[in-house]
């Protein structure tokens, strides 16, 4: 490995960062606030939602639109997410990228952004509501991909394209 360039940090420093300006919450800390009107936003991706689930009620906006969902200064934001004093509660898969993601949020002024420590895997072991993203329990922000596939019946569909 070379010299790191002036200024540069590991991702390790990076999340280290980050996790030392947000209050992050226990899955259970976070299932209150969401039943208290705190909103889960699921920023992973539909791959991982449809291997694993999602959790019901939650918000889901994927990681490369965020910023541009949240904002309340956004031209693309959400039509709720008009102010600063929203509380976004951010799951992952394994509370990393929420970490970052918060305090992303942070950096726009959201400042009562958090993530859930452990994210959806950790809120899948505390035995917290999931469901199967057929069940279309989870609402998918605009990008967000669908976490499942309809298939029509009695169509084939070819795997290559001639």
């Amino acid at each position: 490995m070379s010299d790191r360039p002036d200024g540069a940090r590991s991702i390790d420093e990076i999340l280290a960062s980050a996790r030392g300006r947000i209050d992050r919450l226990a899955p259970d800390q976070a299932f209150a606030e969401f039943c208290a009107g705190a909103t889960i936003i699921d920023i992973r991706p539909a791959a991982q939602r449809a291997e694993a689930g999602e959790v019901p009620g939650s918000v889901v906006i994927e990681r490369n639109h965020l910023e541009w969902r949240l904002d309340p200064a956004s031209d693309a934001r959400l039509p709720w997410a008009d102010g600063y004093d929203l509380r976004p509660i951010v799951i992952c898969n394994e509370g990393y990228t929420s970490s970052l993601a918060a305090a992303a949020l942070q950096d726009l002024g959201l400042l009562r952004a958090t993530d859930v420590i452990g994210g959806y895997q950790a809120w899948r072991a505390a035995g917290l509501p999931t469901a199967r993203p057929e069940a279309r329990t989870a609402v998918l922000a605009p990008g967000a991909g669908p976490a499942y596939v309809v298939i029509e019946s009695g169509r084939e569909v070819s795997r290559c394209a001639s």
